[in-house]
């Protein structure tokens, strides 16, 4: 199947693509500038910063003693900073330096009080945020969310709708006609609608209560899907001589005509990962997906948007480039492997 993908070339570039942001995504605060938890390292003196901008910090060890970190908690949840970074604008070593304040102004100090002090120059590659936070960072960060809510959200999408559907095209009678009535009700709805009522449900917000929003909401289209593909499966050969040896209805519905319909199932999911990135970029727009201080490319553009009119329209850029080249790779990748897994297709 990979060789077929490889013959689009489109496709081929939206699994490339994909495949690079879940290799960033799976490093995160190993390869982010910023590698405090959720990308937060806050410096107002210098907000609003474009791409490319870089500064001089008088880095000086922090008081207290900060606890020591493993590689692995470090790559799940970044580690606390070990110094202090106070942005310069000027230094005359060794004696003096001075110091961005947060009303722009600037104040000369001694650099003798600071014990320990270095001088450094950090890189901001796409600019500071209007918190003075690394861009970059945060949006490296916030691909794992979109990566990370799309998975969690299409796997519970696929319990639900893959479930349902078998039941309803197997079992056929009242058991169909219930679960068909369910499909049609919640087939009515957006899914945005049906994914904003039920984060309201929810008295906290986070990113659980988004894994439950978006997967309880894109579940319909794969339970039809799976429905009418039982339908025209059950009535084979192979199925009926199942019956006929005496094999459970669970049995013949697990090992028999579900790995048989898995291409359809494989093609629809990668198109509700798509969905479900779009989805979390609006659910976090409106203030219902994932809160603030954790990055995601909705939050982003959410707390940036109003600056799309002004010089750092770039901010609401980034991420919403982010979120566009995503969704399209994973249409892409989703229309190779539907002609890869179509048996009908040459």
């Amino acid at each position: 199947m990979i060789k077929k993908i490889a013959k689009n070339r489109i496709g081929l570039a939206g699994f490339i693509f994909i495949t690079l942001l879940m290799v960033v995504s799976l490093l995160g605060y190993l390869i982010t500038p910023d590698s405090s938890p959720q990308a937060n390292d806050i410096h107002l003196e210098i907000a609003l910063q474009p791409p490319g901008f870089e500064v001089q910090m008088i880095q000086q060890p922090l008081d207290e003693d900060v606890a020591f970190v493993g590689i692995f908690d470090w790559i799940l949840n970044g580690k606390p900073l070990e110094y202090n970074y106070i942005p310069i604008s000027a230094a005359a070593l060794p004696d003096s330096f001075a110091v961005f304040t947060k009303n722009g102004l600037i104040q000369w100090q001694n650099i003798e009080s600071k014990q320990d002090a270095t001088l450094i120059t950090k890189h901001y590659y796409l600019g500071t945020d209007r918190y003075g936070r690394d861009v970059l960072s945060r949006v490296i960060i916030g691909a794992r969310i979109s990566l990370l809510v799309g998975f969690m959200s299409v796997l519970i999408t696929l319990l639900i709708g893959t479930t349902l559907g078998l039941f309803a095209g197997f079992y056929g009678g009242w058991v169909d006609s219930v679960i068909l009535w369910l499909i049609n009700v919640v087939w009515s709805l957006p899914s945005l609608l049906i994914a904003i009522a039920i984060s309201f449900a929810f008295q906290e917000k986070g990113i659980y209560q988004v894994f439950l929003a978006i997967g309880l909401s894109m579940w319909v289209e794969l339970a039809r899907i799976v429905r009418g593909q039982v339908l025209q499966i059950k009535e084979m050969e192979y199925v009926q001589a199942a019956k006929v040896l005496g094999f459970g209805n669970l049995q013949i519905l697990f090992r028999h005509i579900l790995p048989n319909i898995m291409a359809p199932i494989i093609v629809v999911c990668a198109a509700n990962f798509a969905s479900a990135i779009l989805l979390e970029a609006g659910l976090s727009f409106l203030g219902l997906g994932v809160q603030p201080p954790m990055p995601s490319w909705g939050s982003m553009i959410k707390e940036h948007y109003n600056y799309i009119v002004f010089d750092a329209a770039y901010l609401a850029i980034i991420p919403g480039v982010c979120i566009m080249l995503l969704v399209m790779s994973f249409n892409f990748l989703g229309n190779a492997l539907r002609d890869a897994l179509d048996v009908n297709m040459k």
